[in-house]
């Protein structure tokens, strides 16, 4: 694992399944222009597993840019078609990776357990991995909030080794406001946030829990960025749709953080 040199608010980009290679290029090329490099920040970006190399050369001089997977396997090799080992995803020149992304949770059938076994995957073969959790509306209306946070927060952690746990970001997304354009007001957020560090320091005491930045994803956009980012415990944003033009999503990544 490398050594956490990045500033927060962290601010990132998931394409989804969004952008081949010669779109990849011509992204950053406008990117690069668009946003200047400061130290006051993190900007991040999870293209997909095709683009990873497209990627890495169109930022290649630009250290303030850094480049992730959208996903792993637990497995770091084997018979498992269509699946990227932690391992590879490092080789290929990859420092982050996604784990748990709600879409992966909902439409893949991701577990839990899965989810904690990517986690532990990542970290063993050096990558900083940003652990996504959250509720779907049915939960939130519930009043399950905080029981279905706590489940997969904890289990990500009970399956870390001792001191490990500084070493990852979460990201708390609500699945109700996930491309619905249906945002989490900042006091929603803040109030999630606010439970996850609550956990964290029950779970993996204070140095981890201060440790460790929680993003917010869900309908982010340059319109509201600056709201959510100074909501209380909201370390910076993770964004789907809106990261996908350059020229929007360096205004976004420019936001004022408090």
């Amino acid at each position: 694992m490398e050594p956490r040199n990045w500033p927060v608010p962290v601010i990132a980009g998931n394409w989804k399944m969004h952008k081949g290679p010669e779109e990849t290029r011509a992204f950053f090329e406008i990117f690069c222009r668009a946003h200047a490099p400061r130290d006051d920040r993190s900007v991040w970006f999870f293209p997909p597993a095709l683009s990873l190399h497209a990627a890495l050369e169109a930022t290649a001089s630009r250290p303030d840019l850094r480049i992730g997977v959208q996903h792993i396997h637990w497995e770091d090799t084997g018979a498992f078609t269509g699946e990227i080992s932690a391992t590879m995803a490092y080789q290929a020149g990859a420092r982050l990776t996604l784990v748990g992304h709600s879409e992966r949770r909902q439409l893949f059938g991701d577990t839990d357990e899965a989810v904690a076994a990517r986690t532990v995957a990542a970290l063993a073969a050096g990558l900083t991995p940003v652990v996504c959790v959250g509720e779907t509306l049915e939960q939130r209306k519930g009043g399950a909030l905080e029981v279905v946070l706590a489940r997969q927060l904890d289990t990500v952690l009970a399956a870390l080794q001792v001191g490990r746990a500084e070493t990852l970001l979460l990201a708390y997304e609500p699945v109700w406001a996930i491309g619905t354009g249906v945002n989490a007001t900042p006091d929603d957020a803040a109030a999630a946030h606010r439970f996850l560090r609550t956990r964290l320091r029950e779970r993996a005491g204070g140095p981890a829990a201060a440790a460790i930045p929680i993003l917010y994803g869900g309908s982010v956009k340059p319109a509201n960025a600056a709201e959510l980012l100074a909501a209380s415990d909201v370390d910076g944003l993770l964004v789907g749709g809106a990261s996908l033009d350059p020229e929007s999503f360096a205004r976004l990544a420019d936001t004022p953080a408090p």
